[in-house]
């Protein structure tokens, strides 16, 4: 999800007298240094109000706490985030400890996003530039101050390991002895970074920070969290998205052991006890009468049948390039095709959680969320109380996707808690939180392209109806009938199109919620357009790969990181029968990747995805070890879309309950994954998504090599597929 135009002043990250605070108060013998990004937008970089986004506090004991904006939920942000501080500050990362920051957006807001989010794959886009110059500047301030207490030329002196060195006489001083003086010294009015060529750190594979602590069981995610005397409870919500309690029987629930109270909400019921078995027994002992409201005879098929209607019609223009229309009619052969993606839950592996202590006049949080200044915003409204009065406590998040940029389970938990005397753990069960979540949006594609007579493409037309997650969740980025994330793969692909029009409808479904998933729009959209792609070349009659070469000789990133997965795949080698080979590339969130899977169908028409192999020009390389594991990550979670993933409405009611019926990839089904990495000196692009987007296609478009059967519609039908007997 490109964000970076929201705000205009966004991409301006150099460090100067203004954009740089030292508070001067001595923290434990030491200084805190506040990196300023500019936030929001231009407005507010015009009235003045950049604001401190990352805190770097030396204490006398020499170690470096890193106050980060951003949460780690399994991407390795708590380890590539500090090796940019430690690679100019010269410090191991042994020395630097982690805070969670609290809501702040003024302070911590994401200088991508203009609020404080980790998402869109961001965080060292975001902090690439600026966190270095935070590192450089408290690591020139050390030595200023060495050499002011030794008296003689700071350029004699340079830092290393945490201390400042005099090359002449060979003093030393740690940072801890410095901390104090360093808090006089006058910020630079510029520092130099860093050459590429002199990284320690950048680009070495680093061990993960979080590691140990989640090994030894020593890490605390929300779930894990228990304030004295706080009891625990799990909930039922209206089956229908919009529904009532219309009658509750709750005599039987009472008389389960442990079970302590029961919490009536407009559609949803709690049951409160000792313990998480306490409470479930005594939500299966509630009978509920519910009423359904005007959703209660919804199914996914209306909703598609909307969506098809929807693309009928034209949309607001995404990009234009050329003249669509006039091309078309002149184009020798010409391709149409129609796809459709369904609703997809996110399934994190730690349960939707929030604690929560209402005391009436003041509310604490604590939770694991990948927005915690929404959270506060939004449970300081549902508890009727000022947003100061609202203490959030962030925590280790066990899985996101997307999930936890949502506050609605902590809207739920401040619901219940007010009800409660004393602190509440609201656990949500499996089944709750797949038939109660925000959906990655159901979309209907309409494409048609146009061929010359050497079956090169000259026109290239999509149009394209689904939910836009960001008008509701960032309202200023939707303008005028468009928005960044539902747009994102579908414009400005790698190749070269003469003539390219891309329209989007906006609608919204009834009866079911949408929010962000794991490579929003692009997980929607690299796959529509790449199997298009591999519809073209088979129209071409040429080679998936070579087609795709053809359209880049302006584009050679996208050339090089396609030739590589194509060479380290063994694409063109012979496969046994049954198999075939199938290949995507994209441009999104930053970076360029392309994908190459190997896939089996069976004659039953099951599915078996062997071997991918990936090649990925991400830019700059903070941690191999980390874009490696979000590369394989993103590929499983991606697989499992293509294989299993789907969410149905039947009579308002989400269909699939847990993981028999909203089936994730087994570890006995997960395919071998290569990465090779393309080495550049651009700044760092994402990788926390790009993998799950892309792998989508290359499957599809495998499948289609093995079977000759295109499959436009997600997940995989396996009648389709299954050979007559």
């Amino acid at each position: 999800m490109n964000l970076d135009r929201i705000a205009s002043h966004t991409s301006e990250t150099n460090v100067s007298r203004r954009n740089f605070l030292i508070s001067g108060a001595l923290v434990g013998g030491g200084f805190v240094l506040s990196l300023s990004l500019p936030f929001g937008s231009g407005e507010a970089a015009a009235a003045d109000a950049f604001a401190p986004n990352a805190f770097i506090r030396v204490g006398s004991d020499g170690q470096i706490v890193l106050t980060m904006p951003y949460v780690e939920m399994g991407q390795g942000t708590y380890t590539s985030i500090p090796m940019l501080i430690a690679e100019e500050l010269e410090v191991g990362l042994d020395q630097i400890r982690l805070e969670h920051a609290p809501p702040n957006e003024k302070l911590y807001a994401n200088p991508m996003l203009g609020v404080q989010a980790t998402g869109n794959s961001n965080a060292l886009r975001g902090g690439w530039k600026p966190l270095r110059e935070a590192g450089a500047t408290a690591k020139a301030m050390m030595v200023a101050a060495a050499a002011k207490r030794w008296g003689v030329d700071a350029k004699s002196c340079r830092a290393q390991d945490g201390e400042v060195i005099h090359e002449a006489s060979q003093k030393r001083l740690k940072y801890g002895e410095l901390a104090a003086d360093a808090a006089q010294i006058p910020i630079p009015n510029k520092v130099e970074l860093k050459r590429p060529e002199d990284f320690r750190l950048i680009g070495m594979p680093a061990k993960r920070l979080d590691a140990a602590g989640k090994v030894n069981g020593a890490a605390t995610y929300g779930i894990d969290v228990r304030p004295p005397g706080v009891k625990i409870a799990t909930l039922t919500q209206s089956p229908v998205f919009g529904g009532r309690i219309k009658n509750v029987d709750d005599s039987a629930a009472k008389a389960v052991k442990g079970v302590r109270q029961i919490v009536r909400l407009d559609d949803a019921v709690a049951v409160v006890a000792d313990h998480m078995g306490a409470a479930k027994k005594g939500l299966e002992a509630l009978k509920i009468e519910w009423d359904g409201g005007p959703n209660a005879g919804l199914s996914t098929r209306d909703i598609a049948r909307e969506l098809e209607q929807a693309t009928f019609k034209p949309g607001a223009v995404a990009q234009n390039i050329g003249d669509a229309d006039s091309a078309m009619a002149g184009a020798v052969t010409k391709v149409e095709a129609r796809y459709e993606v369904p609703f997809l839950a996110h399934a994190t592996m730690e349960p939707m959680n929030c604690t929560v202590h209402f005391r009436g006049n003041k509310c604490e949080i604590w939770i694991g969320t990948q927005a915690i200044a929404r959270v506060q915003a939004m449970a300081a409204k549902a508890a009727g109380l000022p947003a100061e009065k609202v203490i959030v406590h962030n925590h280790l998040l066990g899985g996101g996707f997307g999930r936890r940029l949502e506050a609605d389970g902590a809207v739920r938990a401040v619901e219940i808690a007010k009800q409660v005397d004393g602190p509440v753990k609201v656990v949500w069960t499996r089944e709750e939180d797949i038939q109660h979540d925000l959906y990655r949006p159901y979309w209907f594609d309409r494409l048609t392209a146009g061929l010359d007579r050497d079956g090169k493409p000259i026109v290239w037309r999509h149009r394209f109806a689904g939910s836009s997650v960001i008008s509701r969740w960032l309202p200023p980025a939707y303008a005028n009938g468009l928005d960044p994330d539902s747009t994102e793969g579908a414009i400005n692909l790698p190749y070269s199109f003469p003539n390219f029009h891309v329209e989007y409808v906006r609608v919204e479904p009834p009866g079911i919620p949408t929010g962000f998933w794991r490579s929003v729009g692009p997980s929607h959209n690299v796959f529509v357009t790449e199997s298009f792609v591999d519809e073209l070349a088979a129209a071409a009659k040429q080679d998936a790969a070579a087609f795709r070469r053809g359209l880049l000789e302006h584009n050679p990133r996208a050339r090089t990181v396609l030739d590589l997965a194509a060479e380290k795949a063994g694409w063109g080698q012979p496969l046994p029968k049954g198999r075939g080979r199938g290949i995507s590339l994209q441009n999104a969130f930053g970076s360029l990747l392309a994908q190459v899977a190997e896939v089996e169908v069976a004659k039953d028409g099951s599915v078996r995805v062997h071997r991918v192999t990936c090649a990925m020009d991400c830019g700059t390389v903070v941690n191999p070890d980390t874009v490696e594991a979000q590369l394989q990550g993103g590929i499983m979670y991606g697989v499992t879309a293509a294989l299993y993933g789907e969410i149905t409405l039947k009579n308002g009611r989400v269909e699939q309950t847990n993981f028999d019926t909203y089936q994730i990839l087994r570890m006995n089904e997960a395919p071998a994954v290569e990465v090779h990495l393309v080495k550049s000196t651009e700044p760092p692009g994402g990788m926390g998504e790009t993998g799950t987007s892309a792998i989508v296609p290359a499957i599809a478009n495998a499948i289609f090599a093995a079977t000759g059967k295109r499959l436009r519609k997600m997940p995989i039908d396996i009648n389709v597929l299954k050979q007559p007997a």
